[in-house]
């Protein structure tokens, strides 16, 4: 997601989503000295097979608002690194990117890479929810995108997206439901909502409430990080 030119309808959407997120989180606010970054832990030397990961999405991926250095991508590739593992985490998130702007660039980036990744971190549909792009056509931009990735047999983790209550239930429910479906229907592994335990705590997010800052997106890499050293354990050395 980009706050520009959606500040408005960003802006409305972020109300929406901090009232209910804010009532869920409260208990588990963090005090301030407990939110900064991790401290860099100690070298560890990496090992096994080289493996590298495409992180394509938006602004989530892409870092908005952050220091070079502190995007999600990078927190994640950190973590890998630090359990040993020989992985490399490409950042691709363009902000502002919408479903069909990620269709359309998928299969350039991919073409443009020196070596075909061993993992595709997928993540769009934000800025679906701020156009409220109908969820059909989200639907439709997803599924494509798993389709080209499994032309190439590349496998992919999906960090979903969820609708705020204001859009209605209709919306919320046919928008939330396809990132369930296509992770069953593409046996992609799926990490449900990306902003998850994020979203409503203010000591975690960016002024705009929409975007995480590197705490939040520290937050973030611990829970999804796991997931992409699982996959990566599972694929075949080359």
């Amino acid at each position: 997601m980009t706050k520009a030119p959606y500040v408005a309808a960003a802006a409305l959407l972020q109300a929406v989503w901090l009232l209910p997120a804010c009532h869920e989180q409260r208990e588990e606010a963090l005090p301030a000295a407990n939110v900064s970054a991790a401290a860099p832990a100690a070298r560890v030397e990496v090992a096994g097979p080289k493996r590298t990961v495409l992180a394509f999405g938006d602004s989530l991926y892409a870092g908005y608002g952050l220091q070079r250095g502190e995007s999600l991508p990078d927190a994640i590739g950190k973590r890998l690194r630090g359990q040993g593992i020989n992985a490399t985490v490409i950042n691709a998130g363009v902000s502002g990117d919408t479903t069909a702007d990620g269709r359309r660039r998928l299969a350039y980036t991919l073409d443009r890479l020196k070596t075909t990744p061993d993992l595709v971190l997928l993540g769009l549909g934000g800025n679906d929810v701020l156009r409220q792009v109908d969820p059909a056509e989200t639907r439709a931009n997803m599924a494509a995108m798993l389709d080209e990735l499994a032309r190439r047999d590349i496998p992919v983790i999906l960090t979903g997206m969820m609708a705020p209550p204001n859009l209605g239930p209709d919306f919320a429910a046919r928008f939330d439901a396809i990132w369930p479906a296509l992770s069953r229907e593409h046996h992609a592994v799926l990490d449900p909502f990306i902003l998850q335990g994020v979203l409503g705590n203010r000591q975690l997010m960016l002024p705009d409430g929409v975007h995480p800052n590197a705490a939040g997106v520290s937050r973030i890499a611990d829970r999804v990080a796991p997931l992409v050293a699982k996959r990566l354990a599972e694929l075949p050395e080359a």
